[in-house]
């Protein structure tokens, strides 16, 4: 038995679930949710400062993840810290991920860190059409827990010439006057 929902005239409702298979289905992408758990994540189109605007997705911005944000925008790099089991957690929660406590402060990290592994990206997503190929790498912190990023200033061409625990540094890329996003570059003489 298929449950059909009915209008209070009688009249059928259709639902994408309910047509039959290869009918397709047009949503409006302008009410779809672009995000993780219906946020959007749109890219900043904002053009009256006279720059070229940042068309990459922004990450969302969130209470628990502002202390974050308010360091980028100072070019530090801020990292939740556990008080009770003193270790860092990337991404920010509210909740420690190892001993599930609640008490968690926000320190500075040393910005530094070493390349965990890496992929080069021959995709376009999102604004990053124009770098296309890429490289994104996760970056073991010296503070203990591991980030995604995209590294910077490597020859994506040639990845035979990137390697695995390199030392790399944090910099911080302007999106707008209120956003800064992290991005991990290889140190010099490593």
């Amino acid at each position: 038995m298929v449950f059909r929902p009915r209008r209070e005239s009688g009249q059928e409702i259709t639902l994408p679930w309910h047509r039959p298979y290869g009918e397709s289905v047009r949503v409006a992408r302008t009410c779809a949710p672009r995000g993780r758990h219906g946020m959007f994540a749109a890219p900043i189109t904002r053009r009256d400062s006279g720059r070229v605007a940042y068309d990459k997705p922004i990450p969302p911005k969130g209470l628990h993840t502002q202390p974050f944000w308010d360091g980028a925008k100072e070019g530090k790099l801020m990292l939740p810290r556990c008080r009770s089991c003193n270790r860092v957690h990337w991404y920010p929660r509210l909740i420690c991920p190892f001993c599930h406590s609640t008490d968690i402060e926000w320190i500075e990290g040393s910005g530094a860190g070493r390349i965990h592994t890496f992929a080069v990206q021959h995709r376009a997503f999102g604004g990053w059409a124009k770098e296309v190929p890429y490289v994104t790498a996760y970056i073991d912190l010296a503070e203990g827990d591991r980030m995604l990023t995209v590294l910077r200033g490597v020859d994506a061409e040639h990845p035979e010439t990137i390697e695995i625990g390199a030392e790399v540094r944090v910099e911080f890329e302007e999106a707008d006057e209120d956003t800064h996003i992290p991005f991990w570059r290889v140190a010099e003489g490593s």
